[in-house]
């Protein structure tokens, strides 16, 4: 056994004083930036909305050609409605995240 502490914060304000410094970068980062308004959300609502809506009805669009050149037991619309709307939430999602994390691994100046 050894006699050296738990590794992590010696102090626990040392975390709390971490969390400061991020939110007040952060804070004067956004002030930098400006204010981004109501069209910037509206924007990204809508850009979001289209990489759902889009694979969504051309997988419709699909399934109904399939269906009416190929008729069978199944549907093929219901079938790729559903596949173009599982694609469009991954696409959203995952440029959601991206967005996410690109603003968060932006470099700080407390770093230079």
């Amino acid at each position: 056994m050894s006699d050296d502490p738990k590794p992590g914060p010696k102090d626990p304000r040392e975390g709390f004083l971490e969390e400061i410094s991020d939110k007040a970068a952060r804070k004067l980062k956004a002030e930098r930036d400006g204010p981004r308004g109501v069209w910037f959300g509206l924007g990204m609502t809508g850009l979001v909305g289209w990489s759902v809506a889009v694979p969504t009805v051309a997988g419709a669009l699909l399934g109904l050609w399939i269906d009416h050149h190929h008729p069978g037991p199944r549907s093929w619309t219901l079938m790729l409605l559903v596949a173009g709307l599982a694609l469009g939430c991954f696409n959203a999602w995952r440029w959601v995240a991206q967005e996410n994390k690109s603003m968060g691994d932006e470099p700080d100046s407390k770093d230079e």
